[in-house]
């Protein structure tokens, strides 16, 4: 698309953790927490680490104010508020996921390293130690899924991993296309280990690229006319569910994807180049892949960062995704008002700033009509 509160331990609580044969590390205080509360159909688990296999140490119940020291990665999460890698550190030094909770303002990161009890034998954390991991969960409906000594199923079996598997991450890279249990991709993911795994059956939130990494783009050869065919489905449901005319939908999908050549599109089904938010991708998306890309600024100074943009595992997700976005966005609820007048809806998109090219509503009314679209409008 164009566009902590943690405290010192005094008296009775000191007492009780050297009584546990365990210290405290140092500074352990910080300032205030963040007050939230918990958004939770019944009661909300609190764990001993931010993983859905940690210890239960006790639970929440819905509507719950509590206090939150800090935020970190840990195991993905669907919430009753959204999907997350974020965990929240409360201020008793147990976590829950962010997915169930209502912050009054934003959470800061927790430190590296940052303080918990800690057993008095246990060796000191070397620095080497210390690196950051994406924690992915392996899903799989056709058994155990192989780690491979390379991006391809020709590379040598190394081990296994069963669905369910919490496996750390370091980075990812392309190479053969797997068709897996979450979706269809080039994307292999290097464990911390240094085995590869398809991320064709993986959850986990965003993965940075490989240093030197390169990402082929697969040949496409569908014609317009298959294209067209291809995305009308995705299309007409994005019109019923958000209300997007289809005819508007395809004709985006065609100027933004280059007719599904794009590597977006053609790696990761992404017809729109709808982006991550802080890891989060969505209910519709599968995923997060990073990519190197270019921006401008508005007074044309190029350069060069990393997007991390959603995947998919269907066209007819990435097109219902399209409809989501818009009509979330408040900036774009006045296009809504013309849900059933594709050309006045795309105007009003463009005028809210979706795409900064002054020629972007002629071109897709142009792409409209130049391929009759308008007769995929289910109104009519």
């Amino acid at each position: 698309m164009l566009l902590t509160a943690r405290r010192l331990l005094t008296g009775p609580l000191l007492a009780v953790a050297l009584g546990a044969g365990l210290v405290v590390a140092p500074q352990a205080a910080v300032a205030a927490g963040v007050t939230a509360t918990v958004k939770v159909g019944t009661t909300l688990k609190v764990r001993s680490a931010p993983s859905l296999a940690a210890k239960v140490v006790g639970s929440l119940r819905n509507g719950q104010k509590i206090t939150i020291a800090c935020t970190l990665t840990g195991q993905n999460v669907k919430g009753s508020l959204r999907t997350t890698t974020a965990w929240d550190k409360l201020a008793t030094g147990k976590y829950i996921s962010h997915g169930y909770v209502s912050a009054s303002r934003a959470l800061p990161r927790c430190a590296a390293g940052s303080p918990t009890a800690v057993p008095v034998k246990a060796k000191p954390v070397s620095t080497t130690a210390a690196k950051k991991y994406v924690v992915g969960t392996v899903k799989s409906l056709e058994g155990r899924v192989n780690l491979r000594s390379a991006p391809s199923t020709a590379g040598s079996i190394l081990g296994s991993v069963t669905s369910g598997t919490k496996v750390n991450l370091v980075c990812a890279v392309a190479g053969q296309s797997v068709t897996g249990t979450v979706r269809t991709t080039t994307q292999w993911d290097r464990t911390s280990a240094g085995a590869y795994i398809s991320h064709g059956y993986m959850y986990s939130g965003t993965i940075p690229a490989c240093t030197g990494a390169v990402v082929p783009v697969p040949t496409v050869t569908l014609t317009p006319e298959q294209f067209i065919k291809a995305s009308v489905p995705g299309a007409q449901r994005g019109w019923r569910e958000y209300g997007v005319p289809p005819s508007v939908t395809i004709a985006q999908a065609i100027l933004e994807s280059g007719w599904g050549r794009s590597g977006l599109s053609t790696v990761d089904k992404n017809f729109f180049g709808i982006k991550c938010q802080n890891g989060s991708y969505g209910k519709l998306a599968s995923g997060c892949h990073v990519y190197r890309t270019k921006e401008c600024t508005k007074a044309g100074n190029c350069f060069s960062t990393s997007g991390a943009f959603r995947t998919y595992a269907s066209q007819t997700n990435s097109f219902r995704d399209h409809g989501s976005f818009l009509r979330v966005n408040p900036r774009y609820k006045p296009a809504f008002t013309y849900t059933k007048n594709a050309n006045k809806f795309i105007w009003n998109v463009w005028k809210a700033g979706y795409a900064t090219d002054p020629k972007y509503y002629t071109k897709v009314t142009g792409i409209m009509a130049s391929w009759k679209l308008y007769q995929y409008d289910t109104w009519k």
